[in-house]
């Protein structure tokens, strides 16, 4: 089987029959890719670490075999298999030892080959991408609100959790698809065209995997090519504008900036309390159309700095393909952030205890840390090559004491040293899951004064002690209601 004919596998109505298929990882991606693949009519071998009994069953019932070995193992069986196709779930490093064994092979993303299929229920649905380091979920599920309030069907997937594959093979089929894109995912798109995107920031995250802070900003300006419409960037990010500049994109696309200052022409920002769309009105050099304010979004629980800057991409994305103002307005006020995310938890004797697992690298910490005046900060876990001084530095003001978890607690323990010497520190040592964040949250009380805010921003990953950080985040509200009896 050529690379040319793979190459013209556009359409779900294509002849897709007795391709063999090798589908690299065996999670919930791999799976979609495994279960569309044999609808197709393909061969279909999945290769994986792991996988649930749950899985396995299920891919022994849509007829996929399943090979689970170490990276070794699944390189020798692709090597045996003699694939024509390999599709890669996110995370699988182009020097993963399976793709190495498939030199020669083409390769597709998961997220390339929903946009070959998109056809499936007739008319395709638009696409808008959004990647970030941070926010991208929260901006994703506000532009899935803001299109639904419009009365579009609409579905938020992608690394939000719903495989685009199972999307696009709803029967009913979809509008619009709000994708959220991240730097896994990117690397490896190469058609994908949506009428617009955005790139909320680009900071230090993922460099063991991309190698450089200039790779991973490479992977997540791939978000902007192609776009038909509107490039959605950050005016406080250089970066985001400097891949909108370098992006190549559809002829007539706008590139439209947002920003927390009053905006200029053809920007959303904020003037006087207000949010406002400087960018999709004929009048713009004169006049701005209201969406909101910053006192309704507090209300809402969405008053943060970088909660009103995702509020602000979302609306750009939903204008841009012309959702009125006024539904913007609707959509929000019954909007709600996501669990971890910034969530109160509990309140003991005037300390407040918020939950932001979700902040698993620096720069999401310290969006959160600037949300507080007097913070009890319990962080730590894994760092994943990120240097975490910047935001001690920039914290050190802020922080009333310090509590330390997870296994990368030294980088911490320096960077307060030098940074924040004054600042009281406590190291958890607990081994036993169950007993870490009921030690951080007695530690925090012995640490916090009343009107102090104890905030779970790790900073870091949590697979060194929990499943993932909405399980952080879980023992994290139930160690503070314990506490609170």
């Amino acid at each position: 089987m050529n690379a040319e004919r793979i190459a013209g596998l556009t359409s779900w109505h294509a002849d897709w029959r007795g391709l063999k298929v090798v589908v690299l990882g065996a999670g919930v991606t791999g799976f979609a890719a495994a279960d569309t693949l044999v609808e197709l009519g393909c061969d279909v071998l999945v290769a994986g670490t792991t996988a649930t009994d749950e899985r396995r069953e299920l891919l022994d019932v849509i007829g996929a075999r399943l090979v689970t070995a170490d990276p070794a193992g699944q390189a020798a069986a692709l090597t045996g298999f003699g694939p024509d196709l390999v599709v890669v779930s996110p995370g699988y490093h182009p020097d993963d030892p399976a793709l190495q064994a498939a030199a020669g092979v083409p390769v597709l993303g998961d997220v390339e080959l929903a946009w070959r299929l998109r056809d499936k229920t007739g008319t395709p649905a638009r696409w808008i991408t959004i990647t970030g380091t941070n926010g991208k979920t929260t901006t994703t599920r506000l532009t899935a609100a803001m299109l639904a309030a419009d009365g579009r069907r609409v579905a938020a997937v992608g690394n939000i959790g719903t495989p685009v594959l199972d999307a696009v093979r709803d029967p009913d089929g979809f509008d619009v698809l709000v994708v959220e894109l991240s730097s896994y995912q990117l690397h490896w798109m190469e058609q994908v065209t949506p009428v617009a995107s955005a790139c909320l920031n680009v900071a230090d995250d993922h460099l063991d995997w991309h190698g450089s802070f200039e790779a991973y900003a490479a992977a997540k300006g791939r978000v902007y090519e192609r776009t038909e419409v509107a490039c959605v960037y950050n005016l406080a990010d250089p970066t985001t504008e400097r891949l909108v500049r370098e992006a190549d994109v559809a002829e007539g696309c706008r590139a439209i900036g947002f920003t927390l200052g009053v905006p200029a022409v053809s920007d959303l920002g904020v003037v006087d309390g207000v949010l406002v769309d400087r960018a999709f009105l004929d009048a713009r050099r004169t006049s701005a159309l209201e969406l909101t304010t910053v006192a309704e979004l507090a209300e809402q629980g969405l008053g943060a700095p970088h909660v009103v800057e995702d509020v602000l991409a979302a609306a750009a994305l939903a204008r841009a393909v012309g959702v009125p103002p006024r539904t913007i307005r609707d959509a929000l006020r019954a909007f709600r952030l996501d669990p971890h995310r910034i969530e109160p938890v509990g309140e003991i004797d005037g300390i407040v205890f918020v939950d932001d697992s979700k902040a698993t690298n620096p720069h999401a910490a310290a969006a959160s840390l600037g949300a507080f005046e007097h913070v009890v900060w319990v962080a730590g876990g894994l760092t994943k090559g990120v240097d975490v001084a910047p935001l001690v530095r920039a914290a050190a003001d802020r922080l009333s004491g310090v509590v330390l978890v997870g296994v990368d607690r030294s980088a911490f323990v320096a960077a307060l040293a030098r940074h924040a010497p004054g600042v009281p520190v406590t190291e958890v040592t607990a081994g036993e899951t169950g007993d870490v964040m009921a030690e951080a949250v007695r530690a925090a009380l012995d640490l916090a004064s009343p009107g102090d805010v104890v905030l779970l921003a790790p900073a870091a990953a949590s697979m060194d002690q929990f499943t993932d950080y909405a399980d952080r985040g879980r023992r994290f509200a139930e160690a503070v209601r314990a506490a609170a009896g």
